[in-house]
Parts: C-alpha cells; sequence; structure tokens
C-alpha cells in the first residue's frame, strides 16, 4: 500500500486528490434542499443512499461491495485512505472472470498483473511473495480462476481492515444518523422562541 505521511511532505498532487475525494465524499453528506418539492427527489438525494440501505452495509461486507451506494462510499473511503488500489483490484478481477472471449483472457490478465503486480506497478497491490508467485504462474496458461487467490487475499485484507474503519468513519456515521423529524426540529424552535 502506499502511504504519505504529513502534509509538508506530500506531492501537490497527493494535497489536489485529496481536496478532489473530500468534495466527492460531500455528495453523500448533503442534507436534501428543504425548498425542493417533497414529492420530486432532487438528483442528491438520488446519489445518496436511504438510512436502511446504509445500515445493511454494516451487516456484511458483501452487502457493502454489492450496493452500488455502498461500493461508492467504501471506493472513495480507500481513497482517501491512499489504498484504492485494493478496492480497484478486487473490481479488475470481477470483470476479469466476465470474460467471455478466451481469446481476451491473455491480455486482459497480462494487463492486470502489469498494473496491480509488478515491481513499481501503478497500483501495487501488497500481497506476500508465495501469492505473487503463484499468480505469475497462473499467466503461462491463463484461465478465469488464475487471479483467485490474489483476489481472496486482498478482498479477506479489506474485510478484515478497510472495512471495520470504513464502518467507524464519520463519512459512515454520517450516513447512519438518523434524521430528525422536521416536526421535532419545528417544535425545538418554537419552544426556544418562548424562553
Amino acid at each position: 500500500m502506499k502511504m504519505c505521511r504529513g502534509l509538508e511532505s506530500l506531492p501537490n498532487n497527493c494535497i489536489e486528490r485529496a481536496k478532489g475525494l473530500k468534495t466527492r465524499l460531500s455528495i453523500f453528506l448533503q442534507k436534501p434542499d428543504a425548498s425542493s418539492n417533497p414529492g420530486h427527489s432532487s438528483k442528491a438525494d438520488k446519489l445518496r443512499p436511504s438510512l436502511q440501505e446504509a445500515l445493511k452495509w454494516r451487516e456484511t461486507f458483501d452487502k457493502l461491495l454489492t450496493n452500488k451506494h455502498g461500493l461508492a462510499a467504501f471506493r472513495a473511503f480507500l481513497k482517501s485512505e491512499f489504498s484504492e488500489e485494493n478496492i480497484e483490484f478486487w473490481l479488475a478481477c470481477e470483470d476479469y472472470k466476465n470474460t467471455k472471449s478466451s481469446a481476451k483472457l491473455s491480455s486482459k490478465a497480462k494487463n492486470i498483473y502489469e498494473e496491480y503486480f509488478e515491481n513499481d506497478a501503478p497500483k501495487e497491490v501488497n500481497i506476500d511473495h508465495e501469492t505473487r508467485k503463484i499468480t505469475k504462474n497462473n499467466l503461462l496458461h491463463p484461465s478465469l480462476s488464475c487471479f483467485d487467490l490474489a483476489q481472496n487475499k486482498i478482498y479477506t485484507l479489506m474485510e478484515k481492515d478497510s472495512y471495520s474503519r470504513f464502518l467507524k468513519s464519520s463519512t459512515y456515521q454520517e450516513l447512519t444518523k438518523k434524521p430528525m423529524c422536521s416536526c421535532i426540529q419545528q417544535q425545538n424552535s418554537s419552544q426556544k422562541s418562548h424562553t
């Protein structure tokens, strides 16, 4: 995993990426516009998961990954931690396993290996030497399962490490806050004005 230490040692592009991620994460945290028509949902509402949907993500890691909002929120979280290569590799493997043409298997496998496994790969995943060796040997005769061992290791790493941090993150906590009923808010404000 690539880590950046302290803002003073961050390259400008790293800081800019972090700012961009903060902006993208904020769309999940946007409150519905009170002036909008209650019968119509805004674009931000469609992008924001429901409370019930977000609460299901804590049941299992699979429920998070199979939900489009959950996957997007988790990806954004991993990007904020500079470890997005893990989810990107896992998704590349999912795409690879859906390859219909055996002629494309070899080139897709080579691309995945170059992007995630080679030394100094652009998105190198943190995988043990033995798994790296087995995966490289699997590429001699590419099959739909040639990345299974590495994909399972990355899945386990994300499930045991990143997923628990995601559930404790302020982003997820904000998504799972129960909204206060507007009538309670109005009642509280009217009580304050009478005192």
